[in-house]
């Protein structure tokens, strides 16, 4: 039996990655996950941490986003599915970005998301093949695309 690979991007404040994590788990679904660094600092500080401090906050930026890009674009290119969260908390442009590179990889997406985003996210969910407002749909699709191999 295949195992599906499973990359979750997005917001990291809620326990959503957990809860999909946990759910495939409980319906023995073949699944592995993969995910950004969830540690906000971690991400955050990880290029002047390894490749020396900055005075201009935008290169501190520019070195942590190119980091963090080696491991995200390695997980995407290697995931069989594309999950993304947007959450009310932040902006996830990342996760925006996320989803355009899973995208023009033709790599299937499920967007994940509270309805009242749906106007804000209408050219990111019209890229992706379901969008779920809950991680229980999310589990929920997995199962079906697993059960029908």
């Amino acid at each position: 039996m295949k195992k599906w690979t499973i990359y979750l991007s997005g917001e990291i404040h809620s326990d959503w990655r957990k809860r999909i994590i946990d759910g495939a788990e409980s319906h023995h679904l073949p699944t592995k996950f993969l995910n950004p660094v969830t540690d906000h600092a971690s991400s955050d500080d990880c290029g002047v941490q390894i490749l020396g401090n900055e005075s201009n906050p935008v290169w501190k930026d520019h070195k942590g986003a190119g980091i963090n890009a080696i491991r995200t674009r390695t997980q995407i290119g290697k995931a069989d599915i594309v999950v993304v969260r947007f959450g009310e908390q932040y902006r996830q442009w990342n996760a925006a970005f996320d989803a355009g590179y899973a995208a023009a990889l033709g790599k299937p997406i499920i967007t994940l998301h509270d309805p009242n985003l749906n106007h804000a996210l209408k050219e990111v969910d019209s890229a992706a093949c379901a969008v779920a407002e809950t991680p229980a749909q999310v589990v929920q699709i997995l199962q079906y695309v697993m059960a029908t191999e």
